[in-house]
């Protein structure tokens, strides 16, 4: 019988903590707000301007002034889906792989051969 050997749990197979999930949300919160307020200051500038297309542009700038806080929060309170709820687990096939055990059973481990030669 093919002897398995024992693999080790890696420790990149851990989640992210929760304070690095928190700081990853609230930086990307802040850059969405950072474009949101651009939008504000480059509509306000069309408008002062009487920029060209100023019909084309100004709806642009208010969809990103209505949208992007919107998607800003969606995104801020969201975190990773947990394991058991990706949908690779669920669609992988065949069993499960079971970790190798840490010990060999009895049958398995080697003996010692005694000579009984006189």
């Amino acid at each position: 019988m093919k002897r398995q050997a024992y693999r080790p749990i890696l420790i990149t197979d851990a989640p992210r903590s929760q304070d690095d999930q928190l700081t990853t949300r609230q930086r990307r919160y802040v850059a969405m707000m950072g474009v949101r307020v651009a939008c504000v200051i480059i509509g306000a500038i069309l408008v002062g301007a009487k920029a060209p297309l100023l019909w084309l542009w100004l709806p642009l700038v208010a969809l990103g002034m209505v949208l992007i806080p919107w998607l800003a929060v969606l995104l801020a309170n969201d975190r990773p889906p947990k394991e058991q709820h990706r949908l690779a687990n669920r669609l992988r096939s065949g069993p499960a792989e079971e970790a190798p055990p840490k010990s060999l059973p009895a049958e398995e481990r080697p003996h010692k051969v005694i000579d009984a030669e006189p």
